[in-house]
């Protein structure tokens, strides 16, 4: 899971529980996990691509925006 990549649903930020759809190659489609910033900083809105950079099963992930 570390370093998939994939786009967030429902906000991510300090004190939300977001969610992203992940692209999980092995099971060959994406699928939703419950998100959270990997670092502090501003919030993620809907459509913001990321990258996983934790990940804590069975379904938490821990995300960062890619690009600037």
């Amino acid at each position: 899971m570390v370093g998939s990549t994939g786009r967030v649903t429902g906000a991510v930020g300090a004190g939300l529980v977001g969610e992203v759809m992940v692209h999980v190659p092995e099971r060959q489609g994406a699928e939703a996990f419950l998100a959270y910033l990997a670092v502090p900083g501003d919030r993620l809105t809907v459509g913001t691509p990321v990258v996983v950079i934790e990940y804590q099963p069975p379904r938490t992930v821990y995300v960062a925006p890619i690009g600037p």
